[in-house]
């Protein structure tokens, strides 16, 4: 084979396993619904409990006072603290969540994505930015991370398989963070599903109300990727998505967004969201 030959084949291969990974990473954040987890028990009122991830939160969590922005001071994490993160993920590897309703399902697997992506980072830590882990491509969200009722699951198939492919609900975007500046903060509490839908609701007015969600300069709109990335979860067009932002938006960004006629820029940071 000639050298021409040789390199030619060579850049097949390499566009061919990029374009692999690529369509590996648009179905993956497609919400698509992974059939096997579309079981509950409604009848069941038993709660699962979080109180362990709850210590964590407590110790570790905390807001910004001058961008009001809540970081995680992975630094500071004891290496007891590292052993009771691990103890909190290993008692929910012993949970099948399918045996609880749904509302308790939804916090099960939004504080799973949650204290994994915590794990994720100590075991990293040092690092600036959760995509420094993985391929370079697809980033940390497809790596296999944990087991549940002895599937082994990614990020990628917790948030787009289950959260987002099941539960249809656009304010899970909310609740969950993935250890960035620009994703909605980390809530400061567990999820439960006594208190859901009060979290869903102050998780999206939280994030809407800040700049990193929603800010205005001129004319000029600038949004969270989120809304780009994620835009089949906020409504078929534009005008869709603007009505549900002003549903959760203060008086004053309602103003602005009711007399919005302008570009809309998209924007985030994936600064690792901890203590400068």
């Amino acid at each position: 084979m000639s050298k021409l030959k040789i390199v030619i084949f060579v850049a097949a291969l390499v566009i061919a396993v990029l374009a692999a990974k690529v369509f590996s990473l648009y179905q993956a954040i497609s919400p698509n619904p992974i059939v096997s987890w579309q079981v509950s028990n409604e009848s069941n009122e038993r709660v699962i409990d979080h109180r362990l991830w709850g210590e964590i939160l407590g110790d570790y969590l905390s807001e910004n006072q001058s961008s009001g922005v809540r970081e995680f001071d992975y630094a500071a994490v004891s290496a007891t603290d590292r052993t009771k993160l691990e103890n909190y993920l290993a008692y929910l590897q012993t949970i099948d969540p399918r045996d609880y309703n749904k509302l308790e399902q939804i916090a099960y697997w939004g504080n799973l994505y949650n204290a994994l992506t915590i794990d994720l980072i100590l075991k990293h830590y040092p690092l600036d930015s959760i995509k420094e882990i993985g391929d370079g491509i697809t980033g940390p969200w497809n790596m296999t991370l944990i087991n549940v009722a002895n599937t082994p699951l990614t990020l990628n198939q917790i948030e787009h398989g289950i959260l987002r492919g099941i539960f249809k609900d656009k304010r899970i975007h909310y609740v969950i963070n993935c250890a960035s500046i620009g994703c909605p903060d980390l809530p400061a509490i567990p999820l439960t599903g006594n208190n859901i839908e009060q979290q869903l609701e102050s998780g999206a007015f939280r994030f809407i109300n800040q700049d990193k969600g929603m800010r205005f300069n001129d004319n000029k709109l600038t949004l969270s990727n989120i809304y780009s990335w994620f835009s089949v979860d906020f409504g078929e067009n534009e005008l869709e998505l603007l009505r549900h932002l002003s549903q959760y938006a203060t008086p004053k960004r309602q103003e602005k967004l009711r007399n919005f006629n302008g570009d809309i820029d998209f924007d985030y940071s994936w600064k690792l969201n901890q203590p400068n």
